[in-house]
């Protein structure tokens, strides 16, 4: 198989990925708009090298599966409403979400590579054609589908011009695989779960989009989950 990213190649379907991913191979799934794709794989040192970037760099963890996030809430620092709003983000929002750590356990092997300076990365969208797939995968790792220096792709066609033959890009056809369908595609925003329950901004990305300011965004959340915050 040509591992030339320039290599034209068709689109993989669901078949294709599934095995992929049971054979420790990385994946570019798509999202729902107005998200971009993403890269997804068992292993996090395959997404790194996916994206040709350091294969011991943090990865995100998907918080797809309730056993999985079970387990990293029992090791963050958050009382039961901070659990209660992290679940409440990811499930309903699906941002990438930073949770602080606690000092006083040990994580399992598999949760480490989301983890750095005392803090997980988790990422929350659960698209609705994926669940039967995602569900094979208690634990997956998944960042943004891009190549390093490289915008995330908002296509499947964008993603099987940047990334190798080595890595199936799935397409399912839906009416957000039009760019003029709505809004442009991005990231997700990461938002940052304090200790103490405040919510900041960690990066821009898709859902704060649409505010004219990040602290609206970030307002609408207080507003929406935590209305006792003060």
């Amino acid at each position: 198989m040509n591992s030339d990213a320039n290599t034209p190649r068709d689109a993989a379907d669901m078949d294709d990925i599934r095995r992929a991913l049971r054979e420790g191979a990385a994946v570019v799934l798509p999202n729902p708009p107005p998200l971009t794709h993403v890269v997804t794989a068992t292993r996090p040192h395959t997404v790194n090298q996916a994206k040709a970037r350091p294969a011991a760099q943090p990865v995100a963890l998907w918080a797809h599966h309730p056993d999985t996030l079970r387990t990293v809430t029992a090791h963050a620092g958050l009382d039961p409403a901070g659990t209660a709003l992290a679940g409440r983000l990811l499930a309903e929002e699906h941002l990438t979400l930073l949770l602080p750590l606690r000092t006083d356990t040990r994580l399992p092997a598999w949760l480490a590579p989301a983890c750095k300076d005392g803090w997980v990365l988790l990422f929350g969208a659960r698209w609705h054609p994926l669940e039967p797939l995602l569900d094979e995968h208690p634990v997956l790792y998944v960042s943004s589908a891009n190549r390093t220096g490289h915008q995330p792709a908002t296509t499947p066609a964008e993603a099987l011009a940047m990334f190798p033959a080595t890595v199936p890009v799935l397409h399912l056809p839906h009416p957000g695989d039009d760019p003029a369908d709505g809004a442009t595609r991005r990231a997700t925003t990461t938002v940052t779960l304090h200790p103490d329950g405040n919510l900041t901004l960690h990066r821009h990305g898709a859902q704060d989009q649409p505010y004219p300011h990040p602290d609206n965004y970030l307002a609408h959340l207080r507003k929406r989950y935590t209305p006792s915050f003060t």
